[in-house]
Order: C-alpha cells, then sequence, then structure tokens
C-alpha cells in the first residue's frame, strides 16, 4: 500500500518560513511526478508545486513563484517544499501527491494523496 505522509507545516507569521516535507512509503519516487496541493478555507484544492523526479522539471503556481521552492531527495525518498516569505493568503491544509510518468507536474490527475498537513499564517 502507497502512503505518503506529509508533515511540517504549524502557525507562522507573515514573513515567515515553513518546510514541508513528504515521505512515501510502498513506492519510490524515481519514476514517478510528485507535487503539492493546497487548500484553504471555502477555496477549492489548487496546485502549489510540482517536480519531475527522474529528470527534474519543476512547475509553480504563480502565486508562489519566488518564494516557494520544491525539490527532492532521493536518498531520502522524499519531496521538499520550503516555503518563504509567507503571506496570511497561504494558509491552508498542504497536501503531497503523486502519480507515476513524465508529463507536466501542473497538469493531469495524481493517483496517490498524503492526508495533509496545515499551515497557518497569522496577519
Amino acid at each position: 500500500q502507497v502512503q505518503l505522509v506529509e508533515s511540517g507545516g504549524g502557525l507562522v507569521q507573515a514573513g515567515g518560513s515553513l518546510r514541508l516535507s513528504c515521505a512515501a512509503s510502498g513506492r519510490t519516487f524515481n519514476n514517478d511526478v510528485v507535487a503539492w496541493f493546497r487548500q484553504a478555507p471555502g477555496k477549492e484544492r489548487e496546485f502549489v508545486a510540482g517536480i519531475r523526479w527522474r529528470i527534474i522539471i519543476t512547475n509553480y503556481a504563480d502565486s508562489v513563484k519566488g518564494r516557494f521552492t520544491i525539490s527532492r531527495d532521493n536518498a531520502k525518498n522524499t519531496v521538499y517544499l520550503q516555503m518563504n516569505s509567507l503571506k496570511p493568503e497561504d494558509t491552508g491544509v498542504y497536501y503531497c501527491a503523486t502519480r507515476p510518468g513524465i508529463s507536466p507536474p501542473h497538469v493531469g490527475r495524481y493517483d496517490y494523496w498524503g492526508q495533509g498537513t496545515q499551515v497557518t499564517v497569522s496577519s
């Protein structure tokens, strides 16, 4: 059974930083596409950032470009989302998701999802 576990969320003031982690069990990422999504209260889930594992390509939502960075650690089978200059509108539950293949991370369906980690940005 594939399991994705997100961690690193919390409460931070505007302008602060957090680093989210997504660790997988039951599957290695190296032939996959991995992405972060978020869902804010009253809004639909949206794509935040994604990475193609084997030959790296990254995609970012326009709202986070220049502030967020997605990266991978192959040895740890883990994806990270470094979030800097956080804004209140970044508040939401952040989900890690993955699928096999090489298609662009910002489009298409994802097969496996984590349970999410809450990010709250005050002020």
